[in-house]
């Protein structure tokens, strides 16, 4: 997915690019309105993240802009937890949520998730692979069928494994979601690697260690 965010503050357009890149999708991030103005002319976009309070105006005036010329490219406002009068104009002129700041990294990978999904007309946002299939908005996963019963944290690494199955999922990202900050020590995610990797025996499934780069979740060849 091609995701643009439009952000002044550049910690938080540092921490939304972070978040959202190892998942996949391509990030295009600009800090003024004249600079995202021209983006969405020229390119199409699957996602809008747009902060409201920016050196040459406000956001609304973009998303306004966007309606009027009927394009209907999902947008995520950004806005202070205080800006409720932002947020209802912002809803009324066609946006498709909000997030207020300070937001954690779980609710804004969920509210992208469900944007995207409504966007692709998807019924749900089930991540499987072979006989593993896990709902996290739910929080819920199964094996073969069965519940799998998955602590927090171990529920948060297989999404990240899940979302790059097929491929290397990078051991940042995995620490980033598996942890908070200053939370995470030398091994600490090989510990819940290999209760992962217990879990998962017999069933046809293998999460592999790249050295370095990370780990991958597979199917084993029969």
């Amino acid at each position: 997915m091609r995701l643009i965010i439009v952000e002044d503050d550049p910690m938080i357009a540092r921490s939304l690019d972070n978040a959202l890149s190892p998942l996949g999708n391509s990030v295009d991030a600009f800090s003024r309105l004249k600079d995202a103005r021209a983006a969405l002319r020229h390119d199409r976009f699957d996602l809008l993240l747009l902060d409201l309070g920016l050196p040459d105006g406000n956001g609304l005036e973009l998303l306004s802009e966007l309606r009027e010329r009927g394009d209907k490219t999902p947008v995520l406002i950004l806005t202070a937890r205080d800006g409720i009068e932002d947020r209802v104009k912002g809803l009324d002129l066609g946006a498709d949520d909000y997030l207020a700041k300070p937001f954690s990294l779980a609710e804004l990978e969920a509210r992208v998730r469900a944007l995207l999904r409504r966007s692709q007309q998807r019924s749900d946002n089930r991540l499987m692979l072979g006989p593993l299939c896990l709902d996290p908005m739910a929080g819920t996963a199964t094996l073969d069928g069965e519940t799998l019963a998955l602590p927090r944290r171990e529920r948060r690494l297989l999404e990240g494994l899940l979302l790059h199955a097929g491929s290397i999922a990078p051991r940042e990202m995995l620490e980033s979601r598996v942890f908070s900050f200053g939370d995470v020590g030398s091994n600490a995610l090989e510990v819940y690697v290999s209760r992962l990797r217990k879990r998962l025996q017999g069933s046809g499934l293998h999460i592999r260690t790249f050295r370095g780069l990370g780990y991958r979740l597979e199917e084993v060849p029969t």
